[in-house]
């Protein structure tokens, strides 16, 4: 995994999903700071202990967060509210990141599936 690769992927986004995308990043390693970055499915990944833990991607209409875990976004339904989701990913619009208190969240609720 290499921290380039990512810095590739965002570079290459129009704003404001760069810059969202660029926040959200500084948001995961506020939670996993020692976290390896690269790519994973051809998007930004993190990983701790070998496993990824948080992931990003970026579409026209909208931004996602990926726990990469079909149980995290489930775990937490109530606190998600009314964010369009699905199994593995929790959508946000471009220039609105995750607020940080659900970034740690969602975070912990993976780390802790893993065990």
């Amino acid at each position: 995994m290499s921290t380039a690769e990512v810095d590739a992927y965002m570079a290459a986004l129009p704003e404001p999903q760069r810059s969202t995308l660029a926040e959200m990043r500084r948001r995961i390693l506020e939670v996993v700071p020692d976290a390896e970055q690269g790519m994973s499915y051809g998007v930004p990944a993190f990983r701790v202990g070998g496993r990824v833990v948080a992931g990003l991607a970026a579409f026209t209409q909208h931004l996602s967060y990926l726990p990469h875990s079909g149980s995290v976004l489930a775990e937490l339904a109530d606190e998600l509210g009314e964010r369009q989701r699905t199994k593995s990913a929790l959508h946000f619009a471009p220039g609105e990141p995750l607020p940080r208190p659900l970034v740690r969240r969602l975070i912990e609720t993976k780390l802790r599936a893993m065990g």
